[in-house]
């Protein structure tokens, strides 16, 4: 997995010498969600020429495609709109339905409340809801700076949820706080999360850092398509094993509406998961 951080680690900052950056401040994105499926994403944008540079003028129809892009890695819910993720997912014998609901305080601070709950096939009889995650996403930097990064902390708490079907599965609570940043361009955005998870328990306590870095493309035709890693290590490798996930998503847009397709490997245990999400912003 080495490689693929050092490849990620590249690109992050060597792409963007050929690329115009993306700045979505407070100022730059308009509100306009005019853009329909049939437009090219790449079409409308102008260039103008200056006497030792040339600067690209990314149009509001772009910026509106960027503004709704609910399954970028760096998108954060506007002041006022609501997110719904209305997902399903199966592994290993067990089906699991969820939903996540998203609420942008303002254009800084998102709060979301997510869960869901888990059919098991097998004899173990694991069904239930899982722990109810209730979640926020500050926005440190918008971009408005010289290398154009955009930078969120993330954090929030894990609590209730049936015993069979807690994440971890043994833990009655858990709290993670994280870091995600990137770049956004017209047709490509690279990110990165740190995330730490902390479970207190008197004779299971543990935590646990995933570091996922991320490339999310943007085709014409409202085509996108998603590869990043997940690489987690453990303080407890006993109760939490160590795991590298790949992480594969590919989705159509519809105006506010995104229907998602994922596959997911994990390469130490060899198991897979495929899943599918309809995301509507309103």
């Amino acid at each position: 997995m080495k490689k693929f951080v050092l490849l990620f680690s590249v690109l992050m900052f060597a792409l963007p010498v050929n690329a115009a950056p993306v700045v979505l401040s407070d100022e730059s994105v308009d509100d306009d969600f005019s853009a329909t499926s049939e437009e090219p994403f790449v079409a409308p944008q102008t260039t103008t020429s200056y006497q030792n540079s040339t600067q690209t003028e990314i149009k509001p129809a772009v910026k509106s495609v960027l503004a709704n892009d609910t399954s970028d890695p760096l998108f954060l819910v506007r002041d006022n709109q609501f997110l719904s993720d209305t997902y399903v997912a199966y592994k290993d014998d067990t089906l699991r339905v969820g939903q996540y609901v998203g609420y942008g305080i303002n254009d800084n601070f998102a709060f979301h409340v997510n869960m869901h709950y888990q059919v098991d096939f097998t004899h173990r009889h694991e069904n239930g809801f899982s722990a109810t995650e209730f979640g926020g996403v500050y926005r440190m930097n918008h971009g408005n700076n010289s290398w154009h990064m955009i930078s969120d902390a993330l954090f929030g708490l894990k609590v209730w949820g049936s015993s069979h079907v807690r994440t971890p599965e043994y833990a009655d609570s858990s709290y993670y706080a994280g870091w995600r940043f990137g770049r956004q361009f017209v047709g490509l955005t690279l990110a990165g999360t740190v995330k730490s998870t902390w479970v207190f328990d008197d004779d299971r306590g543990l935590s646990y850092l995933d570091f996922i870095p991320e490339a999310y493309f943007r085709f014409k035709y409202d085509w996108r398509g998603g590869i990043g890693f997940d690489i987690r290590r453990s303080t407890n490798v006993h109760l939490m094993p160590d795991q590298e996930w790949l992480n594969l998503k590919v989705l159509r847009q519809f105006g506010n509406t995104q229907y998602v397709g994922r596959f997911d490997y994990e390469f130490e245990d060899h198991e897979v998961q495929v899943g599918f999400d309809v995301k509507i912003l309103f």
